[in-house]
């Protein structure tokens, strides 16, 4: 009898201790949230995976996105397309707030998600494929063909496995349609219009959607704890590099202050700052779609700014040197939307000042070099002493406070000045010195 209630007992400690995770398991289940109000590019991208998969680690109900950007990469955004669609974790997508939009590649990370939902006052769409920048060779109409079709495949796949509609969210890549919230919930772009998080989640509390394998899921929301989930440090420095005019400028700091080094070598300190600036600004732009070809204009630009100095074309060179690095700045990253480009004011800004700056300093720097030694031994040449004995040819002259050995091509009385011509070691070659001006006649 003992061990039979014993037995009982064991059992239903183990049983409540199961029931008990079970239960703590199922309430603690809560939504991690992150907001993304950026460009979409390699570190929204690694922000976005990483909490889908702290997510998963977690077993939460959902992951929230909350999303204002105004498009980005299209290889950034088919990661994040391809992590979303592969989460264990339900994926909520929630254009906020009031005034924020999806632009371009935005939409198709919406059309991805397994619940869409935009705010009041925002607007999705117009992700029509724009390769290439301003200044580059159009191309030809079957290659842009080949990227409209391309792009147009990847919205039709989401859209057509979310159940939504397929033939409005491939008008956004086709014919660069933009919807507001009213008009994306009518055609069925999207799930919900939401004033609140709190109203969203009422909404979707009970309702059943299918998720990407054809699994049919329920989530029950309201009341739950919504944690935030932050970038790292890491995260938000590559975040504020990853703007174009940010590496532009660090880019072109680095170059001068390395100039600054090359003509003071030892100091130490420009050398430093300029490694470190163009290194960092190598590193952003390895990261974005950069146009290698704009980095040789740059360099030409630097070229055009030393050769003002040496050859003094009254500014013509520097002109031409400031017209480089502005194109160059512009062309540097080939992005598809003007975000993501070196804005035209940011590289006036720079080029500007800069090709000004480095002109001058190159011009004194060569202004140095060409001037007359005036200290040590060689600043003697061209100096004027006074003979302290008769230099026939040889004899004694002081100059610049010191009393030299000197030899005269022609006989030197005593307190008769003299000019230093030339060095032969301690010895100094001087002639004597002819004054010439007007001759004061005595009546």
């Amino acid at each position: 009898m003992k061990s039979i209630s014993i037995s009982r007992i064991v059992l239903g400690v183990v049983a409540a201790l199961l029931l008990s995770s079970a239960c703590s398991s199922v309430c603690s289940a809560e939504v991690l949230k992150i907001v993304v109000n950026d460009t979409i590019q390699p570190i929204t991208e690694e922000y976005i995976a990483r909490a889908i998969d702290e997510a998963q680690r977690r077993n939460d109900q959902a992951v929230l996105i909350e999303i204002n950007t105004p498009g980005g990469l299209v290889e950034s955004t088919r990661e994040i397309i391809q992590k979303i669609t592969n989460s264990s974790v339900p994926v909520i997508l929630y254009v906020a707030p009031t005034g924020s939009r999806a632009g371009s590649a935005g939409i198709f990370i919406l059309e991805a998600a397994d619940v869409a939902a935009m705010a009041p006052g925002t607007n999705a769409g117009a992700a029509h494929p724009v390769l290439l920048g301003p200044f580059a060779p159009k191309v030809d109409d079957e290659m842009k063909r080949k990227i409209e079709n391309d792009t147009a495949a990847l919205m039709r796949s989401v859209a057509s496995k979310r159940g939504r509609n397929v033939e409005a969210a491939e008008s956004a890549v086709l014919e660069s349609k933009s919807f507001t919230e009213q008009e994306a919930l009518a055609q069925h772009l999207i799930d919900y219009v939401a004033s609140s998080e709190d109203d969203l989640f009422r909404q979707i509390d009970g309702k059943s959607f299918k998720r990407f394998n054809g699994q049919e899921v329920t989530l029950e929301l309201s009341g739950q704890l919504v944690v935030p989930f932050g970038m790292t440090l890491k995260e938000q420095i590559l975040s504020y590099l990853m703007d174009p005019n940010v590496a532009f400028i660090l880019l072109a700091i680095g170059a001068l202050a390395l100039y600054a080094e090359f003509n003071h070598p030892g100091a130490v300190v420009p050398g430093t700052v300029g490694i470190v600036f163009i290194l960092i600004a190598a590193f952003a732009l390895n990261l974005l779609p950069t146009r290698f070809a704009a980095l040789v204009l740059i360099l030409g630009a630097f070229a055009l700014f030393a050769a003002e100095a040496k050859f003094a074309s009254h500014g013509v060179l520097t002109v031409g040197g400031i017209a480089l690095l502005t194109l160059g700045g512009l062309l540097l990253v080939d992005s598809p939307i003007p975000e993501m480009r070196v804005h035209l004011l940011t590289a006036l800004a720079v080029s500007v000042p800069l090709g000004l700056i480095t002109a001058f300093l190159m011009a004194l720097a060569f202004k140095a070099r060409r001037n007359k030694v005036v200290t040590g031994r060689e600043g003697l040449v061209g100096e004027t002493g006074i003979a302290q004995t008769v230099l026939s040819p040889r004899g004694k002259i002081f100059v610049h406070g010191e009393l030299w050995d000197a030899v005269s091509s022609s006989e030197v009385s005593v307190g008769q000045s003299v000019v230093v011509r030339r060095i032969d070691g301690l010895l100094l070659q001087v002639e004597p010195l002819v004054v010439t001006g007007p001759v004061a006649v005595s009546s």
